[in-house]
């Protein structure tokens, strides 16, 4: 680890493939497809764990994503965001190759794609379930039928189905309010097939979080799950009961720069450029990443939590208590686990792995 000299995402990979390997079989019992979402990790090394684990089919959240792993050769890419109108051409690019699935969230867009699409893509109607970011309301079945009458029109446009992401799960902290916000989405996501299967024979319900995913055991109504948090999963997770924390496979390592023992606080070289400003709330305190200690394997927590409570652009700023001072000194390498590894991955964008204990740059 001599190597690390800035902060850089650290991965474990036993923790990344038995992640891996368990939301693979959970789809595989519950008898749902399973089409990971690949922004969290966004690396061709991680997505072939996927590969070996028996993945066919992924979702990325835009069309340069959708080019990068299809370098790797994956042929079935759906890109879980809205369309961008001003990007037609990068469609056209990549459908000529692969199965490309788009997401249709207004109606607006369906002329300009009857204009310039050239050829065949798969789309999806977005679902609004809950979480009130975008998406079609379930409830306005005219609508519906409108943009799927004039969608379909297109030669270049075959309708699979709906998509919702329950984005409101990562707010809750039961697994009983999980659990309902689930059964109320599947069931909408239910009726809106049934509404339409007779026009658009099979057609599919896609359903994607992490919280829902981890959680539940059984998905019914629902024919495909797109998590994608959960290879790494993060202290958001944690703390929402997603995961235990040796199921958390990333941490950032961030060298300590300075000490400032008249407040007992810590300042590490990783602000909110390395760990985003995404935040928990932990008894009426904010909390941007807990701090851990790197081992012969790995890494582990303090006996008493430590947690990044400042931020600034390149500067993280702990307190630490009075026992674990001697710990911290300028060069130190220190790992936080972010609390939005999504985020986190994509700004850092390149990882150290860590390998049966061992330590290799990727």
């Amino acid at each position: 680890m001599d190597e690390i000299v800035s902060p850089v995402a650290v991965v474990d990979e036993d923790k990344c493939r038995r992640n891996i390997r368990h939301m693979a079989a959970k789809a595989r019992k519950a008898g749902v497809d399973f089409r990971p979402h690949f922004k969290t990790h966004q690396s061709h090394a991680i997505g072939r764990w996927f590969r070996e684990a028996g993945t066919e089919k992924i979702a990325v959240s835009s069309l340069s994503m959708a080019e990068y792993f299809a370098k790797d050769n994956w042929q079935d890419i759906m890109v879980a965001f809205p369309v961008n109108i001003r990007e037609v051409k990068k469609i056209n690019e990549l459908s000529s190759y692969l199965r490309l699935g788009i997401l249709i969230s207004d109606a607006d867009i369906l002329e300009v794609l009857e204009e310039k699409l050239v050829n065949l893509v798969d789309f999806y109607l977005k679902i609004d379930v809950g979480s009130n970011r975008t998406g079609f309301d379930p409830d306005d079945k005219i609508l519906l039928e409108r943009v799927l009458k004039k969608a379909t029109r297109n030669p270049h446009m075959r309708f699979k189905g709906f998509v919702a992401h329950a984005g409101h799960t990562y707010h809750i902290s039961s697994l009983n309010d999980v659990q309902k916000i689930f059964i109320k989405g599947a069931e909408t996501l239910t009726e809106l097939k049934d509404y339409f299967r007779k026009d658009y024979p099979g057609i599919i319900a896609s359903w994607g979080d992490t919280p829902t995913c981890s959680l539940m055991n059984e998905f019914p109504g629902i024919d495909e799950i797109r998590p994608g948090n959960f290879v790494f999963y993060d202290l958001m997770q944690y703390h929402l009961a997603s995961c235990d924390w040796d199921h958390i496979a990333m941490v950032v390592a961030t060298p300590v720069v300075a000490r400032h023992q008249q407040r007992n606080e810590i300042v590490l070289y990783g602000g909110a450029v390395h760990l985003s400003k995404d935040f928990i709330e932990m008894d009426d305190k904010i909390v941007y990443g807990e701090v851990v200690r790197f081992v012969n394997k790995g890494w582990e927590p303090f006996p008493k939590p430590i947690y990044v409570n400042r931020l600034s652009q390149e500067h993280g700023i702990f307190y630490c208590p009075e026992e674990y001072r001697e710990e911290f000194s300028p060069g130190t390498l220190v790992g936080v686990v972010p609390v939005h590894s999504c985020l986190a991955a994509d700004l850092l964008r390149n990882y150290f792995e860590i390998n049966e204990g061992v330590f290799l740059n990727t």
